[in-house]
């Protein structure tokens, strides 16, 4: 390690769980996040300043204003720029040490396991059903750890699935994506800024632990956050039992799904803005 990265890791290298040791495994460690986005973007700035050799982006959109509530990694100046060309901007500019490698696509079943196949923890920082499903799937099927989680207005969860531990999978749990518009996406029921700034830097610290080999990652439990009444709770899930279709003993899904995306139909959305412009009179 040079003079700098001593200076700059110092924080790390004299906890007794991290050290020099541990510091080198995150300068070699690889990590890949799905979605620059609410949950994506705290976990990328964490990762980055931990000093994770090699980060990966993924995410097909834009920068749009109203990310900037909560997608700290972008600013108003980047309104219009590839969000994953804004993140890597940003994380360079913390720490230079990282190598930030950029990927303005959707994952899809076609694409997906080659992407994840070079990594080793991958960040499920999706917003959508069929994505969560989709790495879950791939992830399995690569022998990939990865960090789940989701939020809405006031709460979030998450959980971790790491190979070899015998512990139950996204797909385990939540068994297949709800159906269609059943349930609503944070564009249509909103959510709380700071809450992807808790569960994102949550899902950092996930990979980190992994990535060093210290603490108890969240396998075989959902923890879950409710913001309005700041309780935290760590849900234990039922003990795997080698019948999921996925990553049980005999899995019946072997092929990627390509579920259909939920999406607001025109007329909701123009009902959403005429309720916000009509709040904003008040």
């Amino acid at each position: 390690m040079t003079d700098e990265q001593i200076e700059r890791y110092s924080r790390h290298i004299i906890l007794k769980e991290v050290g020099v040791k541990g510091q080198k495994k995150l300068l070699n460690g690889k990590v890949l996040i799905i979605g620059a986005g609410g949950l994506g973007a705290p976990c990328a700035m964490y990762l980055a300043a931990a000093g994770v050799g090699t980060i990966g982006i993924v995410d097909a959109d834009d920068v749009d204003l109203s990310n900037l509530q909560r997608q700290i990694i972008h600013a108003t100046a980047d309104v219009g720029k590839p969000k994953v060309q804004s993140a890597k901007e940003t994380m360079n500019a913390m720490n230079p040490d990282v190598k930030v490698i950029t990927y303005k696509m959707f994952v899809n079943s076609t694409n997906i396991r080659e992407l994840i196949r070079e990594y080793d923890f991958v960040i499920d920082g999706t917003d959508n059903f069929p994505a969560k499903f989709l790495i879950n799937d791939a992830c399995v099927m690569e022998n990939k750890p990865f960090s789940h989680a989701g939020i809405i207005r006031f709460k979030g969860q998450l959980m971790t699935w790491i190979p070899g531990k015998n512990v139950p999978c996204y797909r385990c749990v939540f068994k297949n994506p709800p159906p269609k518009d059943a349930v609503p996406t944070c564009k249509q029921a909103g959510v709380i800024g700071a809450m992807g700034g808790v569960i994102g830097s949550l899902q950092a610290m996930e990979a980190i632990k992994f990535l060093i080999g210290q603490g108890e990652n969240l396998t075989g439990k959902l923890l879950t956050y409710d913001a309005l009444k700041n309780e935290f709770h760590t849900i234990k899930l039922p003990p795997y039992n080698g019948k999921c279709p996925v990553c049980g003993e005999h899995p019946t899904i072997t092929e990627l799904i390509d579920y259909e995306q939920a999406v607001c139909d025109l007329k909701a959305a123009k009902e959403q803005k005429a309720k916000l412009q009509e709040a904003a009179k008040e």
